[in-house]
């Protein structure tokens, strides 16, 4: 039976926003918070039986100059340092996690992940089965400087994407412009050490620049076609092929405003469908010539809740439907595979000590 491979989730960023515990359901979580707050659709639970194995889990701080409006218990930085401490606050949640649950384990090795994914083989017991995080820098400034990255990757962080909106080291959403100076010497520093370059949020120069520049793997952990929703922080076709060619994957995003060029907060939810969802699946394989370039980067919770994400979905248990609508799509089983876990396993894969 496949497994779910969901490149991008603010587990971290969700828990010290709302204090929702991980480990705890996320319709739990629901009758826990005061009306208006996005409803949970992360927690662990959902996630066992949903079969989702992997996850890139996020370090996620947002600039204080920035169209961003903080609410709950956020915070965001004004310098590099107060940056560097709130993600720190994120990567030691996750280490926590790990440590208080067996269900849990922070991957930093090729190791520990084909570990977690042989828990998941048809002879292991439900309650025997693991979930492994992938730490993923959404954002680079809490990198001190270039040089700083050896620290963060000591302590397991093994994906950055440069950008959010713009940082120190390129453009990004909503802010035009290429690479800096400090922005091509983390890539060399990323680089030594194979780190998976995140490209999704960065601005089409720096997405072009990091591709000709960047060494190590590649991947968009949470983007989808400008087809369907046409802003910069989405990707071109042709930014679509650029990455197919260094083997990239993208991650599809599951938020019904990403999903469509008229959506809009406070629209129905029901809008949006799975079909739409395997409309973008389709439209990057129709562009790249292959399955092999797209597969899942939900971005939940990422500023919005179950309300406004597509009609069958209500958590993160539900994302092996998609399976299931790709293959009335006309998908084979092992395309099916390839989309929900295998390309990502793929990138992951390559950023990883032995």
């Amino acid at each position: 039976m496949s497994i779910v491979v969901d490149a991008h989730q603010d587990i971290a960023y969700n828990s010290l926003k709302y204090g929702r515990d991980y480990r705890r359901s996320a319709l739990v979580a629901r009758t826990h918070e005061p009306a208006g707050t996005p409803s949970a659709t992360i927690g662990l639970p959902e996630s066992i039986a949903g079969r989702v194995a992997v996850i890139c889990a996020t370090l996620f701080v947002a600039p204080a100059e920035s169209d961003w409006t903080p609410t709950g218990n956020e915070k965001t930085y004004s310098n590099p340092q107060e940056a560097y401490t709130y993600a720190s606050e994120q990567l030691d949640y996750y280490d926590r996690l790990a440590d208080e649950s067996d269900r849990i384990t922070v991957i930093k090795t090729a190791a520990d992940l084909d570990s977690v994914v042989a828990t998941w083989s048809a002879d292991t017991p439900v309650h025997l089965r693991k979930q492994g995080l992938v730490v993923l820098m959404e954002g680079a400034d809490p990198i001190v400087e270039p040089r700083q990255f050896e620290e963060w990757y000591a302590r397991g962080v093994r994906i950055v994407g440069t950008a959010w909106q713009r940082t120190r080291y390129s453009g990004g959403t909503g802010a035009p412009g290429g690479l800096t100076a400090l922005g091509r010497e983390l890539l060399d520093v990323m680089a030594s050490f194979g780190a998976l370059l995140d490209v999704s949020h960065m601005a089409e120069k720096s997405f072009y620049e990091a591709c000709d520049h960047y060494e190590g793997p590649i991947f968009a952990s949470h983007s989808n076609p400008r087809k369907f929703c046409e802003t910069d922080r989405h990707l071109s076709d042709d930014m679509i092929r650029i990455l197919a060619e260094r083997d990239g994957v993208m991650g599809t995003v599951l938020y019904n405003r990403f999903l469509s060029n008229t959506w809009k907060r406070g629209n129905p939810k029901g809008d949006i469908t799975l079909k739409v969802v395997a409309d973008v699946i389709d439209h990057v394989c129709q562009v790249t010539g292959s399955a092999a370039h797209v597969g899942i980067g939900s971005d939940f919770d990422g500023g919005f809740g179950s309300e406004m994400i597509p009609l069958e979905l209500d958590t993160v248990g539900d994302l092996l439907v998609i399976g299931k609508v790709l293959r009335e799509r006309g998908f084979s089983d092992a395309d099916v595979d390839a989309v929900l876990s295998g390309n990502m396993l793929r990138k992951i894969r390559a950023a990883l000590p032995g």
